[in-house]
């Protein structure tokens, strides 16, 4: 198996705000550093957990300047939307900012058939030089890439060359990556999916509960690497409190995480509306969750 493209732990990085709800680009590149620090190989940014659609064109390409700069590792770009010239021309102005590659995302609210699905991306991985990863999150978007629309996007275009499944399908994504091989690096979309997406074949996460949890996920990956089964098995038990802490109905992802966040004395603020803010039930479930894990670390 050729190494991971990106790395084999991503972050699926917030967004820090200020008091007054801007942008906190002092603290995004404080939080990347720190992300890097703790086990990540690469950060995503502007993603869901990124809160990308409550940012602005101009505020995402100034982040994705800011991450980028401030990391070594490769920093990847959440560009799309349900708009499809929108989703091209935010791709072009963001080779520009120094990012590795591109997260394109299946368009939500259109429900878009297979053939709409594959268009949009396509059209998005023609727009730019950059490797692609694709993302598969049916739960946001209503729709899922089929194992087939997959297969062709990377069949026809060359810089396609991840997927982030979120989608739970173990079947598909077992069966694209036996199709595709080399040819496309399958990363587990879903925290408390690793364990058993790395049977499978993939190279590792993109991961929300990395932000408190990521020397857990990398001690996971290099132990599945190594053959070492009932290591993983044991460190994806220690992550279960964190798996069922990091989105609930109460309070969806990235809610939690920048609860955790606090609970590790980043300054990152609260999220923006249509989510809002937590409460203090939330920030003492984080506090208590973020020094179980410290404690065990010794």
């Amino acid at each position: 198996m050729n190494s991971p493209r990106f790395g084999s732990v991503l972050t699926a990085m917030v967004t820090p705000f200020g008091p007054d709800g801007s942008v906190d680009f002092g603290v995004a590149s404080d939080l990347a550093r720190f992300l890097v620090d703790q086990g990540s190989d690469g950060l995503v940014i502007a993603g869901s957990t990124g809160e990308g659609g409550s940012l602005d064109d101009d505020e995402k390409l100034a982040l994705f300047s800011c991450v980028a700069e401030s990391v070594t590792v490769p920093v990847l770009a959440g560009t799309s939307s349900s708009n499809t010239s929108h989703s091209i021309a935010l791709t072009t102005k963001a080779e520009a900012t120094g990012v590795a590659g591109i997260l394109a995302t299946t368009p939500a609210y259109a429900r878009p058939n297979q053939q709409g699905i594959a268009g949009h991306l396509g059209a998005i991985a023609e727009s730019t030089s950059l490797p692609v990863m694709l993302y598969d999150i049916p739960v946001r978007t209503g729709r899922k890439i089929e194992s087939d629309t997959t297969i062709a996007l990377v069949r026809q275009h060359s810089n396609i060359v991840a997927l982030k499944d979120a989608s739970g399908d173990l079947v598909s994504a077992a069966h694209t990556k036996a199709v595709l091989g080399d040819a496309l690096d399958l990363y587990s979309g879903d925290d408390s999916m690793l364990l058993a997406f790395m049977a499978i074949g993939a190279v590792g996460i993109v991961s929300v509960a990395a932000h408190w949890a990521g020397p857990e996920f990398a001690a996971l990956v290099r132990a599945v690497n190594a053959g070492d089964w009932s290591e993983a098995r044991a460190i994806n038990e220690r992550l279960y409190e964190s798996y069922d802490f990091e989105s609930t109905p109460q309070y969806p992802n990235p809610m939690p995480s920048k609860a955790a966040l606090r609970a590790l004395e980043f300054n990152v603020g609260e999220c923006r509306y249509p989510l809002g803010p937590g409460d203090k039930v939330l920030d003492a479930t984080a506090s208590k969750v973020v020094d179980r894990l410290r404690s065990h670390r010794g």
